[in-house]
């Protein structure tokens, strides 16, 4: 049995990513679902639609929500409460990709995974100089311009 993926974020950022990981694993439509809050949504509406989109399954649920704190997240927190469901909160793309990768795995597993691909996939990239390259301006005089 897959465990289940539930995004609960501030609108539109979980339809956002499900979107960019069905793209990558288009075969995990069933195991992605996501809630997307709106500003003037109340938060026990918020966690009825939960609810209702979870249903009564057995199924495992490792539910992905943006920040800490926020409404989402208090949501969330309400809705794994007696359950069987981890909650992961700061979630970004790489952190999607693993756990859909490895959905199959036990919840714990999934949920570990998660956590580190979130980690892993965040790192200062710094700009590379361009090389090899020929630029001349307009305005360039040396018409001999060769690299060193």
């Amino acid at each position: 049995m897959n465990t289940r993926i539930l995004l609960i974020t501030h609108a539109p950022l979980a339809q956002a990513l499900r979107d960019c990981a069905l793209h990558v694993f288009a075969d995990s439509a069933d195991d992605v679902l996501t809630i997307d809050v709106g500003a003037d949504e109340s938060p026990d509406d918020t966690l009825a639609r939960a609810r209702a989109l979870l249903g009564t399954s057995g199924s495992p649920v490792l539910v992905l929500t943006d920040v800490f704190g926020a409404t989402p997240c208090n949501v969330a927190q309400r809705l794994v409460a007696g359950r069987a469901a981890q909650l992961v909160a700061g979630v970004n793309l790489p952190m999607l990709l693993r756990a859909v990768s490895y959905r199959h795995e036990t919840l714990d597993a999934v949920a570990a995974r998660a956590v580190v691909g979130g980690i892993q996939g965040v790192m200062a990239v710094a700009a590379a100089p361009l090389q090899n390259q020929n630029f001349r301006s307009f305005h360039d005089q040396d018409h001999h311009h060769h690299q060193q």
